[in-house]
């Protein structure tokens, strides 16, 4: 069973990341999360001694909750352009579920935040500097697979090409959020994906 306490934080993480995530940073209030937690204010200052340190902690969580689908994408077992293709596709059901739940599409939780309050809190784009890293490990690993399995020339510079793909990814979860169309996502987020990869099906072409 987990402790009273505990519970009464995680809450309070599950329900800043849900607001911010679907809202935005500056228009929730602590007063907003610990009155949609059914926390009393005390105990978030108990847990967390600012709204940046919850939204800190409320970035690792999302990106906990992910991780378990990128391991599961990107597994070694699997080829590797098929994890770039698995991947769009886990973004657009993922980005089409939530658009369900809030009414509208809510984009990268991350990216969102980051793109927010990057140039005013510090610790915020630290912490979206450091999951937008994780994510790109993922990318380098398949990457060398795919330079391996002779799709992408072995001159590829696996670094500069995984920042590619965030950038891209970042964009297109931009684009669908501002234009809130799930369609953008749909059509786009995959052919472009590849074309980004410039991977090649034919491992001699790119010999």
């Amino acid at each position: 069973m987990i402790p009273a306490k505990m519970d009464t934080k995680q809450k309070l993480i599950d329900t800043a990341l849900e607001l911010i995530w679907k809202n935005s940073y500056g228009s929730v209030s602590v007063d907003d999360i610990c009155r949609a937690a059914d926390a009393k204010k005390g105990s978030f200052y108990y847990f967390f001694p600012s709204k940046v340190d919850l939204a800190v902690a409320a970035t690792e969580e999302s990106w906990q909750t992910s991780r378990a689908e990128y391991d599961r994408i990107f597994s070694a077992g699997t080829p590797a352009l098929e994890r770039f293709e698995r991947l769009a596709d886990w973004i657009y059901q993922s980005q089409a579920e939530t658009a369900r739940k809030y009414g509208h599409v809510c984009g990268c939780p991350c990216a969102s935040l980051g793109s927010e309050m990057a140039g005013q809190e510090d610790r915020i784009r630290a912490k979206v500097d450091e999951i937008a890293t994780r994510q790109k490990r993922y990318y380098e690993s398949a990457l060398r697979d795919l330079i391996a399995d002779g799709m992408l020339p072995p001159t590829t510079d696996v670094k500069i090409k995984a920042q590619e793909v965030y950038t891209y990814l970042l964009g297109q979860f931009a684009v669908a959020r501002i234009q809130n169309d799930l369609d953008v996502l749909k059509r786009d987020l995959k052919p472009g994906l590849l074309r980004t990869l410039g991977a090649n099906a034919n491992p001699a072409a790119a010999a």
